[in-house]
């Protein structure tokens, strides 16, 4: 069977951890040349060594409009083109309506929707001559259900939903497919505090924090265990093939089940 990304040229944002990390082995073995994106260069180099010389990481803050144009330009420099851009990067948050203050709602919607708009901004510019192009959008299903996320989380996830529609319409008649994938609960480390907290840990007591977690996950969906990193890069793989050349301003949940459940509270 042949590679599915076969030399599409994939850059993915937040990739060196979690489920951009699990989306980079993916897009390796479909055969895809991928740009890591990420602030912990020794993570992204050492990957990108492992994933082989189809592999590239370009340390990039997502916060920063002038880091995404250059993340874009590097990648069309090395490989030529862009064929899929991973709009990834993000991180939890628990405010409330009583609670929110001026700097948590600026960095959240920098964060979680600026790096999504710039994202696909200057994807765009590079599509469009191509007359092709993928760009997909990690929302959540705190977009669409209550108690799924923090407060400033829930509606900037919300928003990128929604952005994710506005921009296909527009760009598809260049040729350029938006969509975005909404996980469900998924196992990854953002549950205690994301990459940055891991990596203060020992490996005994995240493999515990994670085994924790996985058990909790398997009693908060219809379907009985944990959402892993890897159900999300495998909606991503097929979403970024020629086999949805069709699907376009869609969000994909990709939850157990999840998304059913009536006002549960978030997990973990």
């Amino acid at each position: 069977m042949a590679a599915r990304l076969k030399d599409k040229v994939i850059v993915i944002t937040g990739g060196t951890s979690g489920i951009g990390e699990a989306t980079a082995r993916r897009c390796a073995e479909e055969g895809a040349k991928i740009v890591l994106a990420g602030r912990n260069a020794e993570k992204g180099e050492a990957l990108t060594r492992e994933l082989g010389g189809d592999a590239t990481f370009i340390r990039t803050d997502v916060m920063r409009e002038a880091d995404i144009a250059a993340l874009i330009d590097q990648t069309v420099e090395r490989f030529g083109r862009l064929d899929c851009l991973f709009n990834n990067a993000g991180a939890g948050e628990r405010s409330s309506v009583e609670t929110v203050t001026e700097e948590q709602f600026a960095e959240v919607m920098r964060l979680l929707v600026g790096s999504v708009v710039f994202g696909m901004k200057h994807a765009a510019r590079v599509m469009k001559p191509q007359g092709s192009g993928c760009i997909i959008n990690n929302s959540s299903i705190a977009a669409h259900r209550i108690n799924q996320g923090g407060y400033l989380y829930s509606g900037a996830k919300a928003a990128v939903s929604h952005l994710t529609r506005l921009a296909g319409a527009e760009l598809g008649p260049f040729g350029i497919r938006v969509n975005a994938i909404s996980p469900g609960a998924i196992a990854t480390p953002i549950f205690w505090g994301g990459s940055a907290r891991a990596r203060t840990l020992s490996d005994e007591e995240n493999q515990q924090k994670m085994a924790k977690l996985q058990r909790n996950l398997a009693n908060a969906t219809p379907t009985p265990r944990a959402g892993l990193a890897e159900d999300i890069a495998n909606a991503f793989v097929f979403l970024a093939s020629d086999e949805a050349s069709f699907i376009n301003a869609h969000d994909l949940v990709v939850d157990g089940g999840r998304i059913a459940m009536f006002n549960e509270k978030s997990a973990g």
